[in-house]
């Protein structure tokens, strides 16, 4: 019997051993991760490297075949409400009739209870973190209406009204326009810098330098992970990427991008 005990709490995010299989083919391998806390961290790969099915197998919305995770020292299952998820856009359905505050609102579900109805303390709350992503001014507007950015910036407020130390984001720049990037980096690091730990599914490696500290290089098997002047080399970019590497931007270079397209993976 495995000794829980034995496991470092400090880590933000400890995965060993995690394998995953879809049918006969395994999307993930062997998965050996630390993330430590209080960093911003990328989880970069080709498509089909696992990268939303690590961060789902993590989260417990995938069973994996094997392996465990534990978050600061502790299964998911003891997590709930301490771990803000903002899944992939394209996962959500967008016709739901419902308004942006009342998405956020639903954040707080776990500390108020599904039967109780949002109070003033509670609307003040959602309205602050719309603010924090600048949307407080679509709060009553209903998400159907907004744009693909617009809605993913309230999504980010959902998964940051929970409080929540730990953050993860499933390509939360994929698709949206420049002024929404800049306004998402940009709190997440100021997320990073009050100690929490962000952990981002990523797509384009031109902009992993500047917008991380810590990085995870996947492609089915971990290629490397650690901070990221240490692991964005050309060797590593290279065991990643194979035949993309042309496409992509090599350390200090300027590129078009990884070819990642900003699908799953």
């Amino acid at each position: 019997m495995r000794d829980d005990s034995l496991h470092e709490p400090g880590q933000a995010l400890h995965v060993e051993d995690l394998t995953v299989s879809y049918g006969d083919a395994p999307a993930l391998w062997d998965i050996d991760l630390d993330v430590p806390p209080g960093v911003m961290c990328a989880i970069v790969g080709p498509n089909g490297a696992g990268k939303s099915t690590l961060i789902k197998a993590a989260l417990g919305l995938v069973r994996p075949v094997a392996g465990h995770v534990r978050f600061l020292g502790r299964p998911v299952g003891a997590m709930r409400g301490q771990i803000g998820y903002v899944p992939q856009r394209q996962s959500v359905d967008w016709d739901f009739p419902t308004c942006a505050r009342d998405v956020v609102e639903m954040g707080l579900y776990r500390s108020l209870g599904w039967f109780r109805r949002p109070g003033p303390d509670a609307r003040a709350r959602a309205m602050a973190a719309l603010a924090d992503v600048g949307m407080q001014d679509y709060a009553e507007r209903q998400i159907s209406q907004l744009s693909g950015g617009q809605q993913q910036r309230v999504f980010l407020a959902r998964a940051l009204v929970q409080g929540a130390p730990i953050l993860i984001l499933d390509e939360p720049l994929a698709g949206v326009d420049a002024t929404t990037e800049a306004v998402i980096i940009a709190l997440l690091k100021r997320l990073r810098d009050e100690g929490r730990t962000v952990i981002v599914v990523h797509h384009d490696l031109t902009t992993v330098q500047s917008y991380f500290d810590w990085l995870v290089m996947l492609n089915v098997r971990i290629i490397a992970q650690g901070p990221v002047a240490q692991v964005y080399t050309p060797a590593n970019l290279r065991a990643a990427f194979g035949r993309q590497l042309a496409m992509i931007a090599a350390p200090g270079g300027n590129g078009n991008g990884d070819g990642d397209g900003g699908g799953g993976g």
